[in-house]
């Protein structure tokens, strides 16, 4: 059976992150992609203007449905942005549990903020022991750590930091610092992974697509980490082919290697 993935997460309208990120590396490893959809943005390459949340009882809705008939082999969260969003998600998988990726999104690229700063501590004590692990980039990481953000700041601790607050493994991405590595603690063992990093100003969704990728991966089967190393590589790839001539900010980063297709010769 093709492995069947779900995203709980928020819409972004320029298709570069969010939802619309994670179909589509979802899709790039051979998933069928499913979406629980949290919030809608109104949302480009250099702004979120606008949130919609969704109502609570709706969100569950698209959540039973999904589990009742198709199932699910793995799940991620992604940009979850208030506490009734939380609550909802964390209490329909406590009762439904499957290998979940949990990426604590919290800003977006353009510098918006994707979490409401009263559900941080919310998304720590409901989601995190639910989480088969959880994927903050540097940035984040020293928010849930606790401690300033530095370029050089330890990943290691702050591993430890937030496998503290109840994660089973964790995952602290190398897009950000001085050091380009994907630092996996599984509270036994640490284990640093080189990561490709590119010149190239389209990196939207990078954090999506990694924790999609991840998912994806862990839905095929793979150890956890099979799956982070198989994240790394999608995610470094994708922003090496990344749509820098997309909008005006941060363009999308590209799972699919767009500039490699060739359209077909219409028949005459």
């Amino acid at each position: 059976m093709v492995p069947r993935c779900l995203t709980i997460a928020t819409s972004d309208s320029g298709g570069g992150a969010g939802i619309q990120a994670d179909l589509k590396a979802f899709a790039h490893l051979g998933c069928h992609g499913m979406s629980t959809i949290v919030a809608l943005t109104a949302q480009s390459t250099t702004e979120v203007r606008a949130v919609h949340e969704a109502p609570p009882e709706f969100i569950r809705d698209q959540l039973e449905v999904l589990f009742d008939d198709i199932g699910v082999d793995a799940a991620k969260t992604g940009m979850l942005f208030s506490i009734p969003i939380i609550e909802t998600v964390a209490g329909f998988i406590r009762g439904h549990p499957v290998p979940l990726v949990v990426d604590p999104v919290m800003v977006a690229a353009s510098g918006a903020k994707l979490l409401q700063e009263d559900a941080v501590s919310v998304l720590v004590e409901r989601l995190f022991p639910l989480a088969t692990v959880v994927t903050p980039n540097l940035h984040e990481a020293c928010v849930l750590a606790g401690v300033p953000y530095s370029e050089e700041a330890n990943r290691e601790e702050l591993a430890e930091a937030i496998h503290e607050l109840g994660a089973s493994a964790v995952v602290v991405t190398g897009g950000h610092g001085s050091e380009a590595v994907d630092w996996l603690f599984d509270g036994e063992r640490h284990l640093p992974i080189a990561v490709e990093r590119y010149d190239d100003q389209a990196t939207h969704g990078a954090g999506c697509t990694h924790s999609a990728a991840l998912t994806a991966f862990l839905a095929h089967g793979e150890t956890l980490e099979e799956a982070v190393r198989g994240a790394a590589r999608i995610a470094s790839e994708a922003v090496r082919s990344g749509l820098q001539e997309i909008g005006s900010g941060s363009g999308p980063v590209d799972v699919f290697g767009l500039r490699t297709f060739e359209a077909p010769v219409r028949a005459r």
